[in-house]
Formats: C-alpha cells, structure tokens, sequence
C-alpha cells in the first residue's frame, strides 16, 4: 500500500462486543484507504481479518453487528502478526472515518498497547460524524453511516472494515457537493422548497410547525454548539509541525469551517447526548415532578410519533410534548445489570420492574405507534417489543435504564435516586463515585420502586424500539 502522495487514510476496524464490565474490546477486522486529497479518489487499500486472543469473545451479539463470528477469524493472522503492517498504513498520516475519535482511534491505541508497541500517531484527524453533524444535519434521520448512505441511494451498509471505509468517503463526497450547492443556489435549496423524503400527510402539520418550535426538542446525538466549535481536524502534539494536507482538501476544510485542534485533550470534550429532552426543567410538586403523567391521565388517542423537524428521528409526543410518564409501586424483579458498558467505557446500568396492567394499556399503544412509524420512515430494523413476558406467567415487566454523564474527572448517575421510609419520609442519596455494586445494594429484587421516566425511541445496528430512560426513581422501604 504505497502512499503516491497521500496523506489521507480512511480506516475503520470491527470488534467484539464486551459482555461484561471492564472488558475490553478485540479488533476482529482492519480496513484501510489512502486518499488522494487532491482528486478525493482512493489510491490504495488494505485489510485484514484479526483472531482474537480468545475466540470464546466474539459472543452472538458481536456477530449480529458485523457478521464475524470464531470460524471466520480462526485461522486468521493475530494482531501482533500484522502489527507492523498496520502501523505503516496509519503512522504520519491523516486519519479519517466515522466516529473515530470516540471508537476506532482508542481500539488501535489499545491493540498495540497490549502487545507492548507504540501505536501510530496521525498527523491529523477528521472524524466526519461531528464534522456532518455540525454542516450537513439530520436530515438522513440520524448519523449513523447505514442511515446516511441509504439517504444517498448507496445502499447498505455492509458493517465490514473496507467496506464502510469506502461507504464513509462516498457519503463524505455527497454531503460535501449538497453543501456546495445550497450556498451557490440558495433560493433553490430554501426549506420552503424541501420535505424531507418519508414524510407523510399525518406529519405534515408537524413539519409545518415545527419550524416555529425550533428549541422544543435537543435532538439525541447532535453536538451542542460549544462542543462543536472546539474541533474536528485535529493536530497531534506528538506527531510534529503540522503541514498542509493538499489544495483541494484545505480548500474543502475552509468551506466547511473546519477548526484545528492543538492537542488530544481536546479531542475527549467532543461528546453527544443519548437522550431527547423537554426544554422544561423538571419540577417538584406534589406527585414528584412536573411534565410527567401518571399513567392513567394518558389519552391514548393524544400520543403521535412524528419526526423531529427535518430528520427522520421519531419521537414520542402526548400533546405536542415529549411523553413522560410516572407509576408507583412496581416491583423490582433483577436488581441493577451492569454487564453491558458504552464506548466511553461506562457501564450501560439498567434494572427490570413489573409492569402494572394500566401501564401495560399504554406502552403496548407506544409499541404499536412508534413501530408503524419506524417502518414509514423505511427503517429495516427489527422492532423489539417495549414489554417483557415474564416466562409462562402473564406479568409484564419493563427494563428502566439508569444514564451516567461525566463530571469532570469522574461519572455521576444523572438519574435522582431517593429512598423513602415507611412513613412517607423520602431522602435524596448521594453517591461519591460511579458503583453498580452500590446500587445493588439499594435496588433489591422484591422492593418497590417508584419511576418517573422518558420514552426514547432507539434504531441502532438493526434493533429498534422504545428505551425507557429512569429520570427520577424513589425506592420505597416496606
């Protein structure tokens, strides 16, 4: 893989999926483009399958995502085998892909760390999910890849290393020319003259609406304006003085106000939210908070799942608000599941309760709204039910999810979690630090619980559904 001049490497690598807290991820495929910055063309390639040190890793959940399962992988080389090879490819250059800042960047710094060799250091960084996020917007839906080359008509993403690499720079290429567009033909290119594809008549009045509404909803995975303006072409402090990547490419750079970071520390504040949030602080009053509706007020003929302004992310509304609703006394039946952690390597902390029948009523109506309107939107994805038969019983249980944030150094729960006596006094717990075991201790199987929660509607690698996310959750003493 000679370089012929480039400076531009679009990679991406597949893993496992961690089963359990503080596993780490093994890189099961390496993909690699050079990039020619002057004509945007590819110039050379390289991939390679990767055995894990423990094939026993690769668990079915990991071979959903990307297809790769032990028998695949095998007889493939390790990664110490193509180690060298690797670094070669990404040494000096400039990297480029689709979130790799947060994935791909730790996965190669962490693979050759286990083997005890330095990793390759870029010369510069383009991570095109922030990059799009910021210029060319929502309106693929989301940002996910899949969802942005389906938008282009370049077919499916085929969750395979040079696969997405080459994917990734076609998508690259025709947001770039959509934007060049709209600023040479602005009249032409004017909201008035758009709708987006997929929407229909039952969403219109919507559409129309919402543009009038511009700060009712933060969409769940956009970068906020501050974090975005700190950014994406990233200039490393080990890899020397910077110099000009090419004509074509510093021009493109310069168009899509690309700014130059001066150091990685820089580059771990890029972050984005998972959740749609009311633009309405929550309140106490007498039932807890304000906003959220005790599941019997629920009309269920007031509950629509439109899009979100100019994208296809779908939301649940009751009256033109997020749905947010509250229900008291249901029993806890797994106490707090840690096993699963994000790409921050956080824990994704979640606990199952019993769902009261009225409850039942209303999420079973969500399920069958939210799921039509997935399918209208021409997602592919399998819908996975919001409710949970508890084995051969007739009882019903829900999982509530508990989000942690950064703060600072650490990571808090931003869900409030209350304790409250059996004379109805409720006390706030305060946690010094981030400890499922902790909270194992406070979410008992068999106790109750009372929750107060938003209703996020998820698409992500081919499952979709309703995410229940725990905002407020009281655990009542007996």
């Amino acid at each position: 893989m000679e370089a012929n001049g480039a400076e531009i490497v679009f990679f991406d690598v597949e893993t496992t999926v961690p089963s359990r807290s503080g596993e780490r991820f093994a890189l099961l495929e390496f993909g690699a483009i050079l990039v020619c910055p002057r004509r945007l063309v590819e110039v050379g390639c390289y991939s390679t399958l990767i055995r894990p040190a423990d094939l026993a890793a690769i668990s079915s959940v990991s071979i959903r995502c990307n297809g790769i399962g032990p028998d695949v992988v095998s007889t493939a080389p390790t990664f110490h085998d193509v180690a060298d090879r690797v670094f070669d490819v990404l040494n000096g250059r400039v990297w480029a892909g689709h979130n790799i800042i947060r994935f791909d960047c730790p996965r190669i710094r962490e693979a050759f760390e286990e083997i005890g060799l330095a990793a390759p250091e870029p010369k510069g960084i383009i991570d095109t999910l922030p990059l799009l996020t910021q210029k060319f917007g929502r309106r693929a839906g989301d940002m996910k890849m899949a969802s942005m080359a389906t938008y282009f008509g370049l077919g499916q993403q085929k969750h395979r290393s040079l696969d997405d690499v080459r994917m990734n720079l076609e998508v690259l290429k025709c947001c770039a020319a959509v934007l060049f567009l709209e600023v040479s033909l602005p009249d032409v290119f004017s909201l008035d003259n758009l709708v987006p594809n997929g929407i229909t008549s039952r969403t219109a009045t919507y559409w129309n609406a919402s543009h009038s509404q511009q700060n009712l909803y933060s969409p769940s995975d956009e970068f906020n304006d501050q974090q975005i303006n700190r950014h994406i072409l990233n200039t490393s402090d080990q890899a020397g003085p910077s110099t000009p990547v090419c004509e074509d490419l510093s021009n493109m750079a310069v168009k899509m106000n690309i700014d130059l970071l001066q150091s990685d520390t820089q580059l771990a504040q890029i972050t984005s939210d998972c959740d749609i949030i009311s633009t309405s602080v929550p309140t106490e009053n007498s039932h807890g908070y304000a906003g959220f509706l005790e599941v019997d007020q629920v009309l269920p003929n007031k509950i629509r799942a439109p899009t979100v302004q100019s994208s296809r992310k779908i939301v649940l509304l009751y009256r033109e608000c997020p749905l947010q609703l509250f229900c008291m006394g249901m029993m806890i039946h797994f106490g707090v599941n840690s096993i699963f952690i994000d790409y921050a390597g956080r824990p994704k902390l979640s606990i199952v309760v019993g769902a009261p029948e009225n409850l039942c009523k209303v999420l079973d109506i969500c399920d069958q709204i939210a799921q039509v309107a997935s399918q209208n939107s021409g997602s592919n994805s399998e819908w996975r039910p919001v409710l949970k038969r508890l084995g051969h019983s007739n009882t019903f249980t829900i999982r509530l999810h508990i989000p942690t944030v950064a703060n600072g150094d650490g990571t808090i729960y931003s869900t409030e979690i209350y304790h409250k006596d059996p004379s109805g006094n409720m006390q706030k717990l305060v946690f010094s630090r981030l400890d499922a075991s902790e909270l194992e201790t406070i979410f008992v199987p068999g106790t109750t619980v009372d929750a107060y929660f938003n209703t996020d509607i998820y698409d992500f690698q081919q499952n979709a559904g309703i995410k229940l996310v725990a905002r407020r959750l009281v655990v009542v003493s007996k």
